[in-house]
């Protein structure tokens, strides 16, 4: 049988996804009952136990397929990045509306009903989606209201067609939001997840973990021994970490030494970095 990563394809001794028949061992393969993410972020698990680390995440909206239901526990595998994993069965639910818009603000409140004075009902993080079914407007506010009855802020929704010009700008506007090993949103994010989410407002997929992306995404760039050459939009890869670069010599990224996305010189990080990653391995350009 060939290897597949498990990451990204769903099979384990006992079970695999019918898709894989012929090319993975298992003992029944079975059809992924289509779901959707409810809550507004959901932990991805190796393991269905609450006290099992993050592999990553998954956020408000997004289409996931299940292929296994324990207590408490689904074993699952996201249609955008194709991540497999578990998560929690309370944070999933089934496909009743079609999304119409994208989060585009950084984080943003729900409310019960159009009126930001109202306790807030939940939160939303950057890139969730939601179905806009009406709008209304309370003292100059203007909302976007939810099949629910629920109401968000309008001007932090974007139509699903919009997509930003810059994903370096996106990543911009994370600017501080603390660093979280598996994170993909404004509440949290580690390295690979700001890539993966500023590139997804921008209108473009690309898969979860960094050593996926440096496989993937565009195509390598030479540069100078001096690191010269490079351009705003470039993505600076190591062993375990990705950078996005702001301008010919400054980057940002999630960063592990300030627990936050921040902005530094690219040559201060790269020294920084040597002693536990080496050098970058790899610059690409999309």
């Amino acid at each position: 049988m060939t290897a597949h990563d498990r990451r990204l394809h769903a099979f384990r001794a006992d079970l695999a996804d019918a898709r894989l028949k012929g090319q993975v061992s298992a003992e029944r393969f079975v059809t992924g009952r289509p779901a959707r993410i409810t809550a507004s972020v959901a932990d991805v698990k190796k393991e269905p136990r609450a006290d099992s680390g993050i592999d990553t995440q998954l956020i408000h909206g997004d289409d996931v397929l299940v292929f296994d239901e324990t207590p408490g526990w689904v074993w699952m595998q996201s249609e955008r990045d194709g991540y497999v994993g578990y998560v929690a069965e309370a944070d999933i639910g089934p496909r009743e509306h079609a999304p119409t818009h994208r989060v585009i603000a950084p984080r943003s409140f729900v409310y019960p009903g159009a009126d930001l004075r109202f306790a807030r009902a939940g939160e939303l993080s950057m890139g969730s989606l939601v179905t806009v079914v009406g709008h209304a407007e309370t003292r100059g506010t203007r909302y976007a209201l939810l099949p629910s009855g629920e109401a968000v802020i309008a001007a932090h929704l974007a139509p699903l067609d919009h997509a930003a010009d810059d994903f370096v700008a996106v990543a911009e506007k994370l600017i501080n939001t603390p660093y979280l090993w598996g994170g993909v949103s404004g509440f949290g994010i580690d390295c690979s997840g700001l890539a993966q989410l500023s590139l997804l407002m921008a209108g473009r997929k690309v898969l979860r973990d960094s050593d996926m992306q440096a496989a993937t995404i565009g195509e390598p760039v030479a540069t100078g021994a001096d690191y010269s050459g490079l351009q705003r939009g470039d993505l600076v890869f190591w062993s375990g970490h990705v950078a996005i670069m702001v301008d010919a010599e400054n980057i940002i990224h999630a960063s592990g030494n300030t627990m936050m996305v921040t902005r530094e010189p690219l040559k201060d990080a790269i020294e920084r970095i040597r002693s536990q990653y080496g050098a970058p391995s790899v610059f690409r350009r999309l």
